[in-house]
């Protein structure tokens, strides 16, 4: 899956572009409008926490700091063997799988509160009261949904494909 951008000057051409594109079978749950301040109406596609917060890379950099600190205990704790302690090769991957699972539980509760760092180039466009229309789809549509959106409704400026959809949504 790829995720398109456009950013659209008002709520009339959003509807007509979010239904040509229905009807071009693009599922509305791959379709999300962004508007100012959350201003969408409610006959369009939201764009949800997903794509409007910080939740997915912060919970990524969380699980990587996570599970490197807590794999770096594990590697201590069983260096003082010596001590007492007996840790054994399940207790490290344990102790690595807490620290990462704590690191990704702390920093997407950080993350959510966070504006996705993604969109700040949309923002004067989002404040202006354009709408920025976030569409995914598979790799071998990607032309197809371009063309037709530059085609039916030049007023929608294009503002590329981003390489690669996240995992998560």
């Amino acid at each position: 899956m790829q995720r398109l951008y456009f950013v659209i000057p008002n709520v009339q051409s959003c509807r007509m572009i979010v239904n040509e594109l229905l009807l071009a079978r693009i599922d509305d749950k791959h379709m999300h409008v962004m508007g100012k301040d959350g201003n969408v109406p409610r006959d369009l596609p939201q764009a949800n926490l997903l794509q409007t917060s910080d939740f997915v890379p912060a919970v990524e950099r969380g699980l990587t700091i996570g599970g490197g600190t807590g794999l770096f205990a594990g590697i201590l704790a069983y260096s003082f063997q010596s001590a007492g302690l007996e840790v054994g090769g399940f207790a490290i991957l344990s102790i690595c799988l807490a620290g990462g699972g704590i690191g990704a539980w702390i920093s997407g509760m950080i993350g959510v509160d966070v504006p996705n760092s993604q969109l700040k180039a949309f923002t004067p466009a989002l404040n202006a009261g354009n709408f920025l229309l976030i569409v995914d789809v598979k790799k071998d549509k990607v032309v197809e949904v371009e063309e037709m959106i530059k085609n039916l409704h030049p007023e929608a400026a294009d503002h590329g494909v981003e390489a690669s959809l996240p995992v998560f949504p």
